[in-house]
């Protein structure tokens, strides 16, 4: 079987987020101060959070947006949702104002507000949140022109993702990163299902014991089978995917009947042809079907590399002296 605990390694190495890990931060704070420094916002209690799988380390490269979950705890109930995005517009743009090219940096959206940061490429995302009335989780605005909210717990899920990763020896975080590049891979970057889908998918497989394994490959090939099945019973049948966070409540999804089309063969395909591969002896045709499974990184390049002794095609290199050979070739280079 081809395990390739190397190429593994080097492969997570290269998904792994690179000068963002500092930049996201440096984003997030320059926001959070904006935002405690109204004093209206300071009267609703504002408190900012790192959420978004930067904060639960499951980001693959390159981070592109940072979630801020912002928690008003005392805001008044008559506070509507659009007036909460009114003000962080305000706020925001205040501070923030233009680009080089006299853009505004501060672009209103559904539920949230986006600040972008030329300098660092990439956006912060800040989600105003007023407390749900089970004391226990949060409300943020309902998508669309509505002062409706809509209830979540982000800050509960980033406990649950160390928890399983606790729970399977470190195996689940790196998991989630591999199954998410798999989904840019198949599906394309911009398309959905997007990633927080395949993480969830993820954590259900993982939950339902249906993943498990001795090493990255093994559990790299589990949790695409597992995730193939939700997605075709989410396709096929309506079986929705778990909120871990909200029990009773699935995942919210947007992608139209193609895309969750393609979503399903991706997957079924990937899961299929990445149990082929571990149990290939041939060290070359397994690597080269995970390279293939894994594309590339945000920065365009390969993933997966190849074991030492292999051509990019999968072949053995030619050995340019057999073992217990009596004469060495000549070389080409002089001395001297």
């Amino acid at each position: 079987m081809a395990h390739l605990k190397q190429q593994f390694k080097d492969a997570l190495s290269s998904i792994e987020p690179g000068d963002d890990k500092t930049n996201a931060p440096e984003a997030h704070r320059l926001v959070r101060d904006a935002l405690e420094a109204d004093s209206t916002l300071a009267d609703y209690g504002v408190s900012p959070v790192l959420i978004g799988s930067y904060k639960r380390n499951v980001s693959i490269k390159r981070i592109k947006d940072v979630d801020v979950f912002v928690r008003l705890p005392d805001v008044p109930s008559d506070v509507t949702s659009q007036d909460i995005l009114d003000r962080f517009f305000k706020v925001l743009h205040a501070e923030f104002g233009t680009d080089s090219d006299g853009h505004r940096r501060t672009k209103r959206q559904d539920r949230s507000l986006q600040v972008s940061f030329p300098e660092f490429d990439l956006y912060v995302d800040a989600v105003p949140a007023r407390p749900y009335r089970d004391g226990e989780s949060w409300e943020i605005p309902q998508k669309g022109e509505t002062d409706e909210w809509v209830r979540t717990n982000p800050e509960v899920l980033t406990s649950l993702s160390s928890e399983m990763n606790a729970a399977h020896d470190g195996y689940y975080v790196p998991t989630v990163k591999l199954l998410r590049q798999t989904r840019r891979t198949v599906l394309g970057t911009g398309k959905k299902p997007g990633g927080f889908f395949i993480e969830m998918a993820t954590h259900q497989a993982f939950a339902s014991g249906a993943v498990s394994g001795n090493d990255q490959a093994e559990y790299y090939v589990s949790a695409l089978h597992g995730v193939s099945i939700i997605i075709d019973n989410f396709v096929s049948y309506g079986i929705g995917v778990n909120d871990p966070t909200l029990p009773g409540k699935t995942v919210r999804i947007r992608a139209t009947d193609e895309e969750l089309d393609a979503a399903r063969t991706g997957f079924a395909d990937a899961a299929a042809s990445a149990r082929d591969a571990l149990a290939e002896e041939d060290e070359g045709k397994a690597a080269l079907t995970f390279r293939k499974l894994l594309g590339k990184n945000g920065d365009g390049d390969t993933v997966f590399p190849m074991p030492p002794g292999f051509n990019e095609d999968g072949t053995k290199r030619a050995a340019a002296i057999s073992a217990g050979a009596r004469a060495v070739p000549a070389g080409t280079r002089t001395f001297g």
